[in-house]
């Protein structure tokens, strides 16, 4: 059904139930599999798709819904998110009716995936240090929490932003800035090492974490590798960065993203501001959970909703970088965490994760969700670190 002729026939459904029941507060786009088990056929809280495709359904719900959808996601899926909140209905159906436009502008990104910089890869992923990965997670998960919406939340990224800003403090290049959000108070913090171009590599990761279903931001939630773990990879690949005095081709951002947990609010709106801007993004590395190893692979690339040629390019890179490592595909579903925000604006994303799917991470989203999961070291971050370096020193050149 033609999209326009769908959207008069919602609306005007909508106006009709107005009449008889309090409209829903948020606009959500939702994996298939995830809306079936929230909102079974024939059970009372059934909730009809606005539109819905093979792969994600639109709908309208309300805000205790999303608290149960995400409690549920990690329940049955093992996994974050699984949706992504809309600002409106509009923007929502933009994103449903420019898939094909979106997947058409990543097969045509002109981008050189060529492998020429082993001398200075290869000395830079010498200095990156295990202990300074496991300072950082156990700093970020000495917070009780670091929920979006608590004050922990936003005391923890705040640590995060004057422990950028020192490390970056001897470079005039180097900006590091708080992307305030209207809807809540934890800010997404974001370096820029400023290039000779505009282009922008970007490298990103979340920084709340979540625990229990009602009541979160009074929960206990270390988020050790959920996703402190993350975070201190990308602080890594940062410190060898700046200590080694690289001075980058195109700029180089970082970003440590609010809100994903409850349906990538962060990064959505920071990759939606890319996009409105007109920002020229060569590639985007998601880094979610790097620092449990469940399973016999050590780097797990996602394959759904991230970009095939950069996947195959970072695949090419732990062969000759890291050759040691084992490495292969799996899929995590849809909105599963912030490569989703730049990959439905066109941008070029990948995810690469700590295991297989069905491998990860048990103890996520609770108060067990702690250092001591990885034996009390970052041994396996380590090698997301390195993998890292190499996206960034490989891509800007």
């Amino acid at each position: 059904m033609n999209s326009f002729i769908l959207r008069l026939l919602v609306g005007s459904s909508i106006l009709i139930n107005s009449t008889f029941a309090l409209a829903p507060k948020k606009i959500i786009t939702i994996g298939r599999d995830l809306k079936e088990a929230a909102f079974p056929i024939g059970k009372s809280n059934y909730k009809q798709s606005l539109f819905e495709n093979d792969e994600l359904s639109l709908m309208e719900v309300s805000e205790n819904d999303l608290e149960r959808i995400s409690h549920l996601a990690h329940e049955k899926f093992n996994r974050c998110g699984g949706f992504v909140v809309h600002e409106d209905q509009e923007k929502a159906w933009s994103e449903v009716d420019n898939q094909s436009l979106r997947l058409s502008a990543q097969k045509s990104l002109m981008v050189d995936y060529a492998i020429n910089q082993q001398n200075t890869v290869n000395n830079m992923i010498q200095e990156v240090q295990e202990t300074n990965i496991r300072e950082v997670i156990l700093k970020l998960s000495s917070y009780k929490n670091r929920y979006y919406k608590s004050q922990t939340g936003t005391e923890s990224s705040l640590w995060l932003f004057d422990y950028w800003k020192n490390l970056v403090a001897h470079r005039s290049d180097i900006l590091v800035s708080r992307y305030k959000h209207s809807g809540w108070p934890q800010d997404t913090i974001m370096v820029e090492i400023q290039g000779k171009t505009d282009d922008k590599i970007v490298i990103g990761g979340h920084a709340d974490s979540i625990a229990g279903w009602w009541g979160r931001d009074r929960a206990r939630a270390p988020g050790a590798d959920d996703n402190a773990s993350g975070i201190a990879t990308m602080t890594e690949i940062l410190r060898v960065l700046v200590n080694g005095n690289y001075r980058p081709t195109n700029t180089i951002v970082f970003a440590a993203y609010a809100a994903e947990e409850v349906g990538l609010l962060g990064s959505r709106e920071v990759a939606g501001s890319f996009k409105e801007n007109n920002e020229n993004v060569l590639g985007v590395l998601q880094l979610d959970m790097t620092n449990f190893k469940g399973s016999d692979w050590d780097i797990v690339l996602m394959s759904d909703y991230t970009n095939e040629a950069q996947n195959k390019f970072i695949g090419s890179l732990i062969d000759t970088y890291l050759p040691g490592l084992a490495w292969g595909y799996d899929k995590c579903g849809y909105a599963c965490s912030d490569h989703a925000s730049w990959n439905s604006q066109g941008y070029p994303a990948s995810m690469p994760f700590e295991a297989k799917k069905g491998d990860s991470n048990r103890h996520i989203h609770s108060d067990r969700d702690t250092l001591s999961q990885s034996g009390d070291n970052a041994d396996h971050a380590q090698k997301f670190a390195k993998m890292g370096l190499a996206f960034v020193l490989e891509l800007d050149n």
